[in-house]
Parts: C-alpha cells; sequence; structure tokens
C-alpha cells in the first residue's frame, strides 16, 4: 500500500508550485505520467499547456500580459526512442540533448542535470525537478527516476539528488517544488512521496486536477504509456485559460 494519499496531498496543500508524478497504473498495465503547474502572479498564471509533435510546451495565453518568459515558457515533456523526460524549465532540453548525443550511458539523466541548478529566483531558490520513464517494450516494463536540485538557503550551493524506482502496480512517486505557500516559498524537503495511483489516465488525471487548489491551479498534463500494446499511448491536457 502506497504510504499517501494523492488527493490528500494536493487538497491540503494550497501551493505545491510544480509538480511531477510517475509510476504504474493500478492494474500494472500503463506506466503513467503527470506534471502540472501552478501561479499567484499574472505572469505566472498567464498560461497553457500545448502539445507538438515529440513533446509539449507552455505558452502564454494571453501575449500582451507576458513579463519575464524566461522562467515560464519552456518544454516540460519531451520524447526520445523509448524515453520520456518531464521537467519544470528549460533543464528537459539539457537532458534530451545529453541522451541524444550518448544513447547508451545509463548514466547520462543524472549527468546532464550536473550542469544546471536551482532557478536564480531569489528569495525562492525554486527547485529545478525532473524526471524520466524509460520503456522497454519487448519485455512490458519500464523503470523511472526523479531529481530535485536545491539550494541549502543561498545562492551559493547547489545540492542535487536522484532517485531511481522500479514500479509497482498503483504506485507512484510525486516530487514537488514547495511545501506550500509562503515568502519565501519553502522548497520540497525529503525523498519524492509515495503515492497510489487509479487504474486509467482519465482517473488520475481527474484527480489530479479537481484536487489543486482552484484559484493557483493553472495546466496539467498526463501522458499514460500501454505496456502491453506498442506504440499505444494516450495524453490529456487541461488548462484553466480555455
Amino acid at each position: 500500500m502506497a504510504k499517501y494519499d494523492l488527493k490528500k496531498l494536493l487538497s491540503d496543500n494550497p501551493y505545491p508550485g510544480r509538480g511531477i508524478i510517475i509510476g504504474a497504473s493500478a492494474d500494472g498495465k500503463n506506466a503513467v505520467i503527470a506534471y502540472f503547474i501552478m501561479g499567484r502572479s499574472v505572469n505566472s498564471r498567464n498560461r497553457v499547456f500545448e502539445t507538438f509533435d515529440g513533446g509539449m510546451r507552455t505558452k502564454a495565453f494571453d501575449e500582451s500580459k507576458v513579463v519575464d518568459p524566461s522562467l515560464i515558457i519552456y518544454n516540460p515533456y519531451l520524447a526520445l526512442p523509448g524515453i520520456d523526460i518531464i521537467t519544470n524549465g528549460d533543464q528537459t532540453n539539457t537532458i534530451y540533448d545529453f541522451i541524444k548525443a550518448r544513447p547508451e550511458d545509463t548514466c547520462a539523466f543524472s549527468k546532464a542535470l550536473a550542469a544546471r541548478e536551482f532557478e536564480p529566483d531569489a528569495p525562492n531558490y525554486t527547485p529545478r525537478i525532473s524526471g524520466i520513464a524509460r520503456y522497454d517494450m519487448e519485455n512490458k516494463k519500464f523503470d523511472y527516476s526523479l531529481s530535485i536540485l536545491k539550494s541549502n538557503g543561498t545562492p551559493d550551493v547547489c545540492n542535487r539528488f536522484t532517485f531511481d524506482y522500479t514500479p509497482v502496480a498503483g504506485v507512484g512517486h510525486f516530487i514537488h517544488t514547495y511545501k506550500g505557500d509562503g515568502s519565501p516559498l519553502p522548497s520540497f524537503e525529503g525523498e519524492p512521496e509515495e503515492v497510489a495511483l487509479p487504474e486509467t489516465a482519465k482517473e488520475f488525471a481527474d484527480l489530479i486536477w479537481e484536487n489543486l487548489n482552484p484559484d493557483n491551479k493553472v495546466s496539467l498534463f498526463v501522458r499514460a504509456v500501454d505496456l502491453t500494446t506498442p506504440n499505444k499511448s494516450c495524453e490529456f491536457i487541461y488548462n484553466k485559460n480555455k
């Protein structure tokens, strides 16, 4: 049994910030990935998710309201053959480029992130969170990793943590940027939270979206990869701005 109830984790926290969840569906047939963003400022809330061939991007909903695009416009999701990459910033491209150039390097995920650090948004020093799912479709299985790059409270020290997982049916791991609301925003601490996952991607997407704070939630992306059928997957995007 998973340690935490995802519904409670989300509904009890008014501002987890940006979050990644990766795991296996309750029936064990699908690998599932979720990424959500939240916002307190007009700039952060002025976004939508939009898919493109091989990935997904954030996009300004109203271009006239954009103040600083540097930390809000990026590709949260990119795909390589047999690999899905999901992050909360432009480190998605860093990981993608590194793995593409070194496809045989089993440590490429953590090596790529060694070149990056937390976001330069003092005094919050928002952590960079990243995830990767690696598929072995011939054997109908996958594995996944999560990472967080976070400050020790100063701009001078970046602590890097990577967590590797063997999937368990109905279990996912949830990492997010903040413990909750505050000024400055308190960074996530400890290991990714082990949460129970439902059977279908739609149930998973609805569970997340319905329990994110209604004032602060902005967009959600959910992807499910069918491990029993090659090249079969589905995706859901929920945008508060329509």
